[in-house]
């Protein structure tokens, strides 16, 4: 794992890793060297094969601010050119992580605002405690939420979308909720346990089904059931029916028995 100056990064066991924004001074609101620490952790960890779970959070108060103040200041001053190099670094991040061969579980406490929400968006499960204030705030600085966009939509859906992009109003949990874009809710006491039960349910199943099943969600959604889709979703099936560990999960579950890839700890 690559040497980090913003981030926390904590290996509970071989199967989990917990990546941590750790710039609680300012509310872990990222940069340009945030930027490029998480596309390098989530690179790393993409290509370690033990790895079941990943878990994204903040130390401190906040989950992510968003921008850091001095980096746009800075980038006030940027030209089109270094303006679009620096947005493509973001993008390029935000695709690391969402492009992460296992699973990531937003840990989502205190503020979650602009890139912060995008950073949430990316990942598979997202768990928010109850008291966290949502903002998609570009539009009140005359800006959009580009990069983080396509993620952003695809998590709250369409219609909401339209409204707090173009309102930039903050949102609590419960509509974060109710529009989808955090999948459970969580009494701030209690949003550690239920992070924990959501790893340990990822660890406990077949390491290899659990990358194949989230890289089906990727590659099917919004594509029409076409011949081509139906014959691609029966050959995964096969493939995978026919491997070692899917051989092992069907004569585990007849013989009734735990099945191998089941540690011992599966909590994490």
């Amino acid at each position: 794992m690559s040497a980090t100056t913003t981030l926390d990064i904590q290996r509970p066991s071989p199967h989990v890793a917990r990546v941590w924004l750790n710039r609680p001074d300012v509310r872990n609101a990222f940069n340009d060297g945030v930027i490029a620490e998480l596309a390098q952790v989530f690179a790393d960890l993409g290509r370690d094969e033990a790895l079941r779970a990943v878990v994204l959070g903040g130390h401190g108060k906040a989950f992510c601010a968003g921008a850091d103040l001095a980096w746009m200041k800075a980038m006030a001053g940027y030209t089109w050119d270094e303006n679009r190099a620096d947005a493509q670094a973001l993008a390029d991040m935000l695709w690391a992580i969402q492009s992460c061969p296992v699973p990531v579980v937003a840990r989502i406490h205190g503020d979650c605002y602009a890139g912060g929400v995008g950073l949430a968006a990316v990942c598979d499960i997202r768990v928010a405690a109850s008291g966290v204030t949502f903002c998609l705030s570009e539009a009140r600085l005359g800006l959009l939420p580009a990069t983080i966009g396509p993620y952003v939509v695809r998590a709250m859906g369409e219609s909401a979308a339209r409204r707090y992009f173009t309102t930039a109003e903050r949102f609590g949990a419960a509509e974060a909720h109710r529009i989808g874009l955090v999948h459970e809710v969580a009494e701030p006491e209690a949003l550690d346990a239920t992070v924990d039960a959501l790893v340990a349910a990822l660890v406990a199943n077949g390491p290899q089904a659990v990358r194949a099943c989230k890289r089906l969600v990727q590659d099917v959604a919004g594509r029409p059931v076409d011949e081509a889709l139906r014959a691609d979703t029966a050959r995964r099936i096969a493939d995978i029916r026919a491997s070692p560990e899917g051989k092992e999960g069907v004569q585990s579950f007849l013989g009734k028995r735990p099945p191998a890839w089941l540690p011992p700890d599966s909590a994490g």
